[in-house]
């Protein structure tokens, strides 16, 4: 239903999000992460100091992306709400048009959750930077304290965007059953009915994605304040990767072989 109600009326964009994603995600892919990578591995001879200006690039490169999106949604917001572009091993982690901002809190609690366990001596060869290496062990009680508060938050935003969604739907299906009785099935009369209606619900519809959006800005900018370099570097370098991974060919495949045999 809500992907009738917003494709009727509504502008197209002359150039599809698609095509911004694209870049932005070569970008992230051959640029951004190797970069931060690169300076994760060798801060412990540069110093904190590059380690933090490409924590703060990487930070830049994922609001681009969701102000990217905003601009999108205000233009055409069935291209982002409901993406055909996106392939079928990412849609079901999407939330209102992109990831759910729980994935960002859980990714974030997995390594806290991980605090306990004992450190590989090959990722000290890799890395080669013991405070990277050591960054989550003993988490502090200021970090969990500020996770279980960016958490609370999401449980009380997430539910109320949720319902805001289910209104705007309920709202033009109980405008649209009255209207359709009211003109008895004619056609002309109907597309404008349709048209107006949908007009109506697709402003709430926007407006819901750009709050979904920025709660997800909020959300990541928040985990950034409640860490340290070195952990927002571990942090954005997993979050990277997982946008990354959505593209493997060999999970895509994986996960295809999997649908087959459901």
């Amino acid at each position: 239903m809500f992907k009738a109600i917003a494709h009727f009326g509504f502008k197209k964009s002359s150039k599809p999000f698609k095509d911004y994603y694209d870049g932005w995600f070569k970008t992230l892919k051959n640029v951004r992460l190797p970069q931060l990578r690169h300076a994760m591995s060798s801060s412990a001879t540069s110093g904190p100091i590059l380690l933090a200006s490409h924590v703060e690039v990487m930070h830049r490169h994922f609001l681009k992306y969701y102000e990217a999106l905003d601009l999108a949604a205000a233009n055409d917001v069935s291209q982002v709400l409901y993406p055909d572009w996106r392939n079928p091993f990412e849609k079901p982690f999407l939330w209102v048009g992109d990831l759910h901002p729980y994935l960002f809190i859980n990714l974030l609690r997995s390594f806290i959750g991980d605090s306990e366990s004992e450190i590989d001596s090959d990722i000290f060869d890799k890395l080669q930077n013991w405070h990277v290496v050591m960054a989550w062990k003993s988490p502090s009680r200021k970090l969990t304290t500020g996770v279980d508060q960016i958490e609370c938050g999401l449980r009380l935003m997430v539910p109320a965007l949720a319902a805001r969604a289910r209104d705007a739907q309920a709202k033009f299906v109980e405008k649209m059953a009255v209207e359709w009785g009211k003109c008895e099935g004619r056609k002309q009369e109907m597309k404008g009915v349709v048209g107006e209606s949908a007009a109506a619900e697709m402003e709430e519809l926007v407006g819901v994605f750009v709050d979904a959006n920025r709660l997800r800005r909020s959300v990541l900018s928040d985990i950034l304040n409640v860490t340290d370099v070195n952990q927002a570097a571990v942090f954005l370098e997993a979050l990277a990767q997982f946008f990354v991974g959505f593209r493997n060919r060999e999970l895509l495949s994986q996960f295809d072989k999997c649908s087959l045999e459901l």
